[in-house]
């Protein structure tokens, strides 16, 4: 009886003693530069978003939080490089709907878990997807783009941030919703699927917001339509598709920030602190609502609900519409 005590007296100490550790490890994190790991290529969403984090948390935290782009695998590669991170802090991951909700349904051999190898820090944003054209194209509206493509049926190619991402999603979500047939070209990033798009080297394109802007208002590019229920205050031109017709058509893109499963949980809780704060700051609110961008922070278990309703529901939907990398 007496040994039983001692053993319990001494995992209470352990105890005692790793939170102690972990609360002092938070107190004097970071003390060397932090690497967030972004997806997708330079000038992308997900990495115009990642530049704005990381010198606001550079500012905040005293230390570099640098940006690393891992492009490639429709933003599978960058995740897998992060899950196999040390879980000390100085390694965080900006996921999204494609590696963290739909890449469990459409790889059969995904080399991470979205739920396993990952701890939930805070969700950021959230923003429509829109139905861009070249303006070479003679479509205005939702209604002239589905005549046209269905006079020409196979002849439009549209493009997408990768296989399995939300502009892949979207897209094969509206050829069936819309009874049209289209050509899905996809590329590693966000960012040379619009540069091909503003070149003319793709007609359509289904993308978020954050990068397209800037090209819609020069009248590089067209939106013809986007998801959500309202229209947004960056492009006021540019209906809704539920305006435009099209009721049964929901698809929407988010990130968040997670970090390597094991990471120290007041390391998470200084992260989040930080992150919330930034995201919510009225100049970086306004920042990204310029760009039709919502900044929302949350909390890790809310993130983590999150997580778990989204992959649920676009899990369906890829089983519905056929989508499968491998």
């Amino acid at each position: 009886m007496l040994g039983l005590k001692h053993r319990g007296a001494s995992l209470v100490g352990l105890f005692i003693l790793l939170a102690a550790a972990g609360a002092i490890h938070a107190q004097h994190y970071p003390s060397r530069s932090v690497r967030i790991i972004v997806p997708f290529s330079a000038g992308g969403p997900t990495d115009i978003l990642a530049r704005l984090l990381a010198q606001r948390l550079t500012e905040s935290m005293g230390q570099q939080f640098i940006v690393d782009n891992r492009a490639g695998g429709g933003g599978t590669i960058g995740a897998q490089a992060a899950a196999r991170s040390a879980p000390d802090g100085y390694t965080l991951y900006i996921g999204g709907i494609t590696s963290l909700a739909m890449a469990p349904h459409t790889h059969s051999k995904l080399p991470y878990d979205p739920f396993k190898d990952f701890v939930p820090i805070t969700k950021l944003t959230q923003q429509p997807v829109m139905l861009m054209v070249h303006p070479v194209l003679p479509a205005r509206s939702v209604k002239e783009f589905v005549a046209l493509a269905k006079a020409k049926p196979g002849a439009l190619d549209y493009a997408s941030s990768g296989i399995g991402g939300s502009g892949h999603l979207a897209g094969e979500l509206f050829k069936s919703v819309a009874g049209i047939n289209m050509v899905h070209v996809p590329y590693k990033s966000a960012a040379p699927a619009l540069t091909d798009l503003v070149a003319g080297q793709v007609q359509v394109m289904f993308g978020t917001l954050l990068a397209s802007v800037p090209h819609i208002r020069n009248e590089k590019v067209r939106g013809v339509a986007l998801t959500g229920p309202r229209r947004v205050e960056a492009l006021p031109q540019v209906p809704t598709f539920l305006e435009s017709g099209i009721s049964n058509f929901d698809a929407s893109s988010w990130n968040c920030m997670m970090a390597p499963a094991g990471t120290p949980q007041p390391v998470v809780a200084r992260l989040n602190s930080e992150l919330v704060r930034i995201v919510r700051d009225p100049a970086v609110l306004q920042r990204l609502k310029g760009d039709g961008v919502t900044g929302t922070g949350s909390t890790p278990q809310e993130l983590a609900e999150y997580l778990e309703s989204e992959s649920a529901k676009w899990g369906k939907v890829a089983r519905d519409v056929g989508i499968k990398v491998n």
